[in-house]
């Protein structure tokens, strides 16, 4: 009787470790089919819940994410990949407060998986806590000191700083490590943005949609960049790049400021931002697809 328990728990972890090669190699639908399968043999086993809602994270099913990892926690409320799907795609979601939620019971659970570290600095981030967003991401790093993404993260991090000398070190250091990473592209883009430096801008854009041409947020991105390309256009993002730097009631006082005392040059700035926009988008499309236009 053990010896039959060993083979069925042998092949049991044989067929997870078939779904996560299938999961490497990308081929997400046949990994599901599997993992479905799999739920149907063991239905009370979580790690096939968890599994599957992976699965689905990977392939930007976010409500049915939530759903397999909520059946995953309900056979066991620790389980460790269910905290960890249900993290990332709160975040991914955009869910600030049940991401937060969702990290600190995760953290709780698992204190040594440095992707926690990583999703609480991006957080952080894009808050303007940028001296706790970095102190973060070096507890990734002392987890995992290889990791290219939390080093094109931090070189992001120095950047939004203006520490453009390190920002730029980390930056090849990530390089080094890993160059068919598209998200690792696209940090590096980002930091390269904020240090000014366009032309390696879009050469990280460049290279993140080489590798991942279905991305909706790296084609997004690339064509950002290359509207960025012509300098009038960036000329007039820079008011935009200063708010960010800003607190919301800062922002909104300087624009009540400027509608009263300078309101013909303000209907002018905004007119002109539109037309530059629309007419670079313009050029953009042209540029990559010609003068073809869908419906």
């Amino acid at each position: 009787m053990t010896a039959m328990n060993e083979w069925d728990e042998e092949y049991q972890n044989r067929r997870y470790q078939e779904i996560q090669q299938l999961i490497e190699w990308k081929k997400l639908d046949e990994a599901r089919r599997s993992a479905v399968s799999l739920i149907q043999d063991a239905p009370e086993d979580p790690d096939a819940h968890a599994l599957l809602a992976h699965i689905c994270l990977y392939q930007d099913q976010y409500d049915q994410a939530l759903h397999w990892a909520s059946e995953a926690l309900r056979h066991d409320p620790e389980n460790q990949l269910a905290w960890f799907v249900r993290s990332n795609t709160y975040y991914t979601m955009e869910r600030w407060k049940s991401a937060l939620e969702a990290i600190t019971e995760g953290q709780r659970i698992d204190p040594y998986e440095p992707h926690y570290f990583f999703l609480l600095a991006n957080i952080y981030n894009k808050t303007s806590k940028y001296e706790e967003a970095r102190e973060l991401l070096l507890k990734a790093l002392e987890l995992s000191p290889e990791n290219a993404l939390y080093l094109a993260n931090l070189s992001y991090n120095e950047a939004l700083v203006r520490n453009f000398v390190e920002s730029r070190l980390l930056a090849s250091h990530a390089l080094r490590l890993e160059v068919e990473s598209d998200l690792v592209y696209l940090y590096l883009a980002w930091s390269a943005e904020r240090r000014n430096d366009y032309d390696e801008y879009l050469l990280m854009l460049k290279n993140a949609i080489r590798l991942d041409p279905d991305d909706q947020q790296i084609r997004k991105e690339y064509m950002e960049g290359l509207q960025k390309t012509y300098k009038l256009y960036r000329i007039l993002l820079y008011p935009s790049s200063l708010a960010k730097r800003m607190k919301p009631w800062q922002v909104l006082l300087i624009w009540i400021g400027l509608w009263i005392i300078f309101r013909p040059l303000v209907i002018a700035f905004i007119v002109l931002y539109y037309a530059v926009y629309w007419i670079t988008r313009l050029m953009v499309h042209v540029r990559i697809f010609g003068w073809q236009f869908r419906k």
